[in-house]
Order: structure tokens, then C-alpha cells, then sequence
């Protein structure tokens, strides 16, 4: 046998034997199963929350106006004064409004003037009218009827111009009491005691009234921080499942190493739409609800308008039946009447498949699909309401495994080991 010859056969047993190798160590594997965690249903305290955020807000802030167009000649206060309820605030130019107090001052004057001057004719046509009258009952000669017509007429009209003149009179007071009011109104005083969390304008700007937009005519804006609250917007998957007085840990993004305690103190009953479903009329996106959660020991310098996170709890449940959220599947699965409890009929048929919630029930190796009911959910338990019991082994991961994973399949028991290597090299 020749050099080459001999090491061509070298070549061959070899690869012969690694072949053989691959393909007993592949057998073994397919015959020891899907390598998945394990875990025993056990009992946990659960707690069920709603997460969902928002910016701080006081239970009370004013917006300060202008019912009045003028220019701002003195801004009392600077923004984060503390104020008192009617303290002063800002000073608009009251020139032209005091010359329309003194215009209807005036006509005031003037109008009463008038009405005495009609009240004097009217008297006089008053007194004319009873002396013919009084002459005409004593004889038809004494007077002629003509006369005693004209002073019946005069009389009347002396009344109406009266009556008219006392009307302008009542007008004319009327237009006073609004001057008066302008001229009251050049002068902004505080309507609740707070701070001053705004001061959207400056001396020598000019306030108007913000008919058309709020924004328009804002001045300042004052808050009492006494009372302050926590507006979030939950989606309306989860809002059904808030109620009024549950409890609530809120983080505020100013206070990163602080969680403080609420309590929700309203859920809103509509929707809350964006501008652009507003305009458009549309409601076929995803919308939100308006939250109010009151905190109960705020800290001093709080702010409005701070970034919160709120955990809102909804439900508890102490020393719960329970499973991984991860292990919790769907699979098209044909039950029997049976199956969760024998002592229903067993002749009944069985049920066209459909898919259901459940897990991966492992029994000698072995991965069965099992039916379950749950309740509610927490940070990463399901509560078990029934199909499992207590101590049995269920497939609690990986996601791909149990993604992948068939009815009756093997599976085998991952090195934790190796997989918290992995994982701490991943986070590396």
C-alpha cells in the first residue's frame, strides 16, 4: 500500500468517526427535548396597577384678564410672589375711563336738570287742566269746550315728557355705573390667596381682553399650592379598572430619589380629545382620560406643571395562586367537557377546538398544554383562578421556547447557570 493510500484512509476513518459523532450527539439532543425553564405554581402577594403620567397641578389656579383694553402702567407683583386675596396686582392707564366716568357724571347732572323742568310744566298743565275743569261742572257758558280740551292735552303731553325724562334719566345713571365700572376694572386686585406661578406681560405692554383666545388676553396666574394634584392620562383600556380613593405612588421627575402617596379624588367621564380629533371630527384613535390624583404630603417647594409618573393600584391580592405572565400562552386547544372537572358528564361530546389561554404543564419530561383561568395581573404574576394547583411544574420561559413550543413535546431543564452568564455578559 502506497503513502497516499494509507493517508487517504487515515482521512477517512477520521471524518467517518466525526460524522458519526455530530450525529449521535444531534439524536441525543432530540431525544433529551426542548431546553426551557421550569418553575413550580406557588402562592404570592399580588398587587394590580395602572401606570400612567402626567404634570403636577394645583387643585386651584386662576388666570388674571383684562376686561378692558389699556395700557399697563404698574405690575405690583413678580412671578412667585406669595399674595393675599385682594391684594393689589396690576394698574391699567385709567385716563380715558375717568373722563367717561366725568362725561356721564355730566349728563347725569344734566338729565336731572331736565327732569325738573318737566316736572314743573307738567304741574303747571296739571293745575291749567283742574281750573277749567272746575269751570265747566259750574256752568257750560263759563268756559268754551275747546279750552277746556287743550288743557286736557297739555296736560298729557307735560306727563309723557315727564315720564320720558325720567327714563334718561334711569339711562343715563346706568351709563355712570358703567364708567364707574371700567374705571374700577383699570384696577386688578388678587381673587384668592396663592402665588403667583405666571406673569405672562410687562409695564408699558397693552392688555386686552382675551374674547377670541385665552392666551390672548392672560395676564398672570396665581395658584394655591396648598391643595396640589397629579392630572394623568390613563388610556381607556385601563380606565374602567381605576375608581375613586384608590391608592397611588407618584414619582415626580424633580424629585427622582421620592415617591409620594395619593389617593385618585376623580376619573373623568369623556374622553380626552387632542386638537386634532377636535378638528377633524375623528374618533378613531386610541384616547385618553383625565386622572386627578391628590397628593397627600407634597413637598414645599413644588411647582406646577412638573412631569409625574403615577402607580395607581387597583386591586390586591394576598397569598394568590400564581404564574409567570411570561408563561401564560394561546393555542388552539380541543377540550374535553372533562377536563378541568370530572364530575361533569362524560358523555358529552367533545368541543371543536379553539384557541385558549394557558400554559405548558411539565409531567416526566413532557410538555402538555393546560387550560387556565386568571384574574388579575401583577408587575410580573398572574393570579390563577383555576386550572393549576399548587406545586406543579410549568414551562416559565423563554419566550422564543414557549412561543415555539408544541403540544406533548420533550423539553429539559436549562443550566441556570449558564443562562445567568449570559445574561450578566449581555448587560456587560
Amino acid at each position: 500500500m502506497s503513502r497516499g493510500m494509507k493517508v487517504g484512509l487515515v482521512i477517512g476513518v477520521v471524518a467517518l468517526a466525526a460524522g458519526g459523532g455530530i450525529a449521535y450527539s444531534m439524536n441525543k439532543k432530540k431525544h433529551a427535548g426542548t431546553e426551557v425553564r421550569m418553575e413550580q405554581v406557588s402562592r404570592r402577594d399580588l398587587t394590580s396597577a395602572v401606570t400612567a403620567s402626567g404634570k403636577i397641578q394645583p387643585q386651584t389656579s386662576v388666570d388674571i384678564s383684562a376686561d378692558i383694553t389699556g395700557r399697563i402702567i404698574r405690575i405690583a407683583v413678580a412671578e412667585g410672589d406669595v399674595v393675599t386675596r385682594g391684594q393689589f396686582l396690576v394698574q391699567i392707564d385709567p385716563a380715558q375711563y375717568q373722563a367717561a366716568v366725568s362725561r356721564a357724571e355730566a349728563v347725569v347732572a344734566s338729565t336731572q336738570a331736565t327732569l325738573l323742568q318737566t316736572r314743573a310744566s307738567r304741574d303747571q298743565a296739571e293745575r291749567a287742566w283742574k281750573r277749567a275743569n272746575e269751570l265747566t261742572r259750574l256752568g257750560p257758558n263759563l268756559i268754551a269746550p275747546a279750552t277746556a280740551e287743550e288743557a286736557r292735552t297739555a296736560l298729557d303731553v307735560a306727563e309723557a315728557t315727564y315720564q320720558a325724562t325720567r327714563a334718561q334719566l334711569d339711562q343715563s345713571r346706568a351709563g355712570l355705573r358703567e364708567a364707574k365700572d371700567n374705571l374700577a376694572k383699570t384696577r386688578l386686585v388678587s381673587p384668592i390667596s396663592g402665588r403667583v406661578v405666571r406673569l405672562a406681560v410687562e409695564e408699558g405692554e397693552v392688555a386686552v381682553p382675551g374674547t377670541f383666545s385665552r392666551e390672548t388676553g392672560l395676564l398672570l396666574t396665581i395658584a394655591d399650592l396648598s391643595v396640589i394634584l397629579a392630572k394623568v392620562q390613563v388610556d381607556e383600556t385601563d380606565v374602567v379598572r381605576l375608581g375613586k380613593d384608590d391608592s397611588v405612588e407618584v414619582t415626580i421627575d424633580a424629585y427622582p430619589d421620592s415617591t409620594f402617596i395619593g389617593r385618585v379624588t376623580k376619573v373623568s367621564q369623556s374622553a380626552k380629545l387632542t386638537r386634532t380629533q377636535t378638528a377633524s371630527g375623528s374618533s378613531d384613535r386610541a384616547v385618553d382620560f383625565d386622572v386627578e390624583i391628590r397628593l397627600v404630603a407634597p413637598p414645599d417647594n413644588i411647582r406646577p406643571d412638573l412631569s409625574c409618573t403615577a402607580r395607581i393600584v387597583t386591586d390586591t391580592r394576598e397569598n394568590a395562586l400564581s404564574i409567570p405572565i411570561i408563561a401564560l400562552t394561546v393555542r388552539d386547544h380541543e377540550r374535553l367537557p372533562n377536563e378541568n372537572n370530572p364530575a361533569l358528564d362524560t358523555l358529552s361530546r367533545r368541543t371543536r377546538a379553539r384557541e385558549e389561554e394557558g400554559v405548558f404543564l411539565v409531567q416526566n419530561g413532557v410538555a402538555n398544554f393546560r387550560p387556565v383561568k386568571v384574574g388579575i395581573a401583577g408587575d410580573e404574576f398572574f393570579e390563577v383562578v383555576e386550572g393549576l394547583r399548587g406545586g406543579e411544574t410549568i414551562v416559565a420561559g423563554t419566550y422564543q421556547a414557549i412561543r415555539d413550543l408544541k403540544d406533548g413535546a420533550r423539553v429539559r431543564a436549562a443550566d441556570t447557570s449558564k443562562q445567568q452568564s449570559t445574561t450578566r455578559q449581555a448587560a456587560s
